[in-house]
C-alpha cells in the first residue's frame, strides 16, 4: 500500500486546500499523472502522482484544508489486491463528505423507506421558502405534512448570517512569503557577490538569430541568461541543491526556479526542469508557457516542489541590480538587473557597452565567496559564446 501525501509546493507552504480529485477508487494511476488540484496561498496546483498503482482510497474530501504531509489517498501497488473497506471514522462530528471513499466490495443498498404523504400546498410552500420537505415533521393524518407544518418550519428557520468576508488572497500570499523569507534570513548565513557582464556579443547574436525566426519563435535575453546559469551550475554543484537536516544535498539535475511576479501582487518561483539540457528554443517556449500558466493560477506540483536554485530577473522595468533572499531549503539565488548601456573599457579603449549586473546570494554553510565569484566569472564567459548555449 502506497500513501499519497500532500507534498510541499514551496518553502512558504505549510498547508493547502483540496479543491478537486481527478481520480476515483479503482482508477489506474501512472507516474506523473495529475490526480488532484490543491489550492495554496499562491495558486491552484495540479498535484501529480510520483508512483504507479491503483487508487484504493480517497481519504481527504474536497474543500478540506490540510497541512503538508497529510495522507490524501492510498494506492495499491501493481499486483496488490484490495482488502475490505476500513470502518468509517468514529468522530461523530464528521460530515458525510469527510468519510474516506474506499475501493471495496459493493454493499447491497437498504430498502427504500415508505413514501411520506405531503399535501401539494405544503410542498409548494416549502419550495418557495427553501425548506427541505423531508425534514419537516408531519402532524396530519398518518403523519402527513400539511401547509401548517411548513409554516412552523419557516418560523423556526434561523436568520441567515451575513456572508463571511472573502479571503484576501494577496494578503495570505504576503504572509506566506514573509514567513519563508524571515526563516531564510534567520537560518541561512548569506553572502553576496556581483559581477557586471558585457552583453554586446550576446545581444548581437540574438538579433541575428531572431531575424531568421518567426515572431512566435523569437528568443528573449531571459532565455539566454537562464541557459547560461543552468550550464554554469553543472560546474559548481555546491550551489545547486538543498540544505536539509544539517547537511548539504547536491541535486542530481538542474531545475531552475524562475521568480515570476503576479498581477495581484506577490510572486511564485516554479521550475524550468532540466534547464541545462534544453536548446534555447524549447527553453523559451517553456518559459513563456510557465509565465502564462503561473499568472492564470495553473501550475504543476513538480514545477513547485523541484526547483534546485532560483533566478530572479528584473527585466527592462527593473533596477540595475538585485540581491535576493535564498528560498530554503535551496542554497543559492541568482539575480539579474536590467540590461543598461554604460561606458566600458576594452583593449585600452573606451566604448559604450550593454551590460547586466549578475548577483549571487549563497549559503555560507555550503560555499564561500571565492567559489561564488568563480561561478559568476564562468557565467560571464558563457554569455560571450551564445551560439554554444543554443544546444
Amino acid at each position: 500500500m502506497i500513501e499519497f501525501k500532500l507534498p510541499s509546493l514551496g518553502a512558504d507552504m505549510d498547508e493547502g486546500k483540496l479543491l478537486e480529485w481527478k481520480v476515483k477508487p479503482g482508477d489506474a494511476v501512472n507516474k506523473g499523472q495529475v490526480v488532484a488540484i490543491v489550492d495554496t496561498s499562491k495558486a491552484a496546483v495540479d498535484v501529480e502522482s510520483w508512483q504507479e498503482g491503483t487508487v484504493a482510497e480517497l481519504i481527504v474530501a474536497p474543500g478540506e484544508k490540510i497541512p503538508v504531509g497529510t495522507v490524501l489517498a492510498t494506492l495499491l501497488e501493481p499486483g496488490e489486491k484490495p482488502g475490505a473497506m476500513r470502518p468509517a471514522p468514529k468522530s461523530a462530528g464528521l460530515p458525510p463528505s469527510a468519510v474516506p471513499i474506499a475501493l471495496a466490495t459493493p454493499v447491497a443498498a437498504s430498502a427504500p423507506a415508505s413514501r411520506r404523504m405531503v399535501s401539494p400546498a405544503a410542498r409548494k410552500h416549502a419550495q418557495e421558502h427553501g425548506i427541505d420537505i423531508d425534514t419537516v415533521p408531519g402532524t396530519g393524518p398518518r403523519g402527513a405534512v400539511t401547509r401548517e407544518d411548513v409554516e412552523a418550519a419557516v418560523r423556526a428557520k434561523p436568520t441567515a448570517q451575513p456572508a463571511a468576508a472573502p479571503l484576501d488572497k494577496s494578503a495570505e500570499m504576503r504572509r506566506a512569503i514573509a514567513a519563508a523569507m524571515a526563516r531564510s534570513k534567520r537560518e541561512i548565513p548569506h553572502y553576496y557577490v556581483a559581477e557586471s557582464i558585457p552583453m554586446g556579443t550576446a545581444l548581437a547574436w540574438l538579433t541575428q538569430e531572431n531575424a531568421e525566426r518567426t515572431m512566435a519563435e523569437r528568443l528573449l535575453p531571459a532565455a539566454l541568461l537562464l541557459k547560461a546559469v543552468a550550464v554554469a551550475l553543472t560546474r559548481f554543484p555546491e550551489l545547486n541543491g538543498f540544505f536539509r537536516n544539517g547537511a548539504f544535498q547536491a541535486a542530481a539535475k538542474v531545475h531552475v526556479g524562475v521568480a515570476i511576479s503576479l498581477r495581484q501582487g506577490g510572486l511564485v518561483a516554479p521550475a524550468l526542469l532540466d534547464a541545462d539540457t534544453k536548446p534555447l528554443t524549447r527553453l523559451m517556449q517553456e518559459l513563456t508557457d510557465l509565465v502564462k500558466r503561473c499568472r492564470a493560477g495553473s501550475l504543476r506540483s513538480s514545477e513547485m516542489s523541484e526547483p534546485t536554485i532560483t533566478v530572479t530577473n528584473l527585466g527592462d522595468q527593473g533596477t540595475e541590480a538585485v540581491f535576493g533572499v535564498i528560498y530554503p531549503p535551496q542554497v543559492a539565488l541568482i539575480g539579474f538587473g536590467r540590461i543598461v548601456v554604460r561606458p566600458w573599457a576594452e583593449n585600452g579603449g573606451l566604448k559604450l557597452m550593454p551590460a547586466v549586473t549578475a548577483s549571487l546570494s549563497a549559503d555560507h554553510r555550503v560555499s564561500d565567496g571565492h567559489r561564488g565569484a568563480l561561478f559568476l566569472m564562468a557565467l560571464a564567459e558563457l554569455l560571450q559564446h551564445p551560439e554554444e548555449l543554443n544546444q
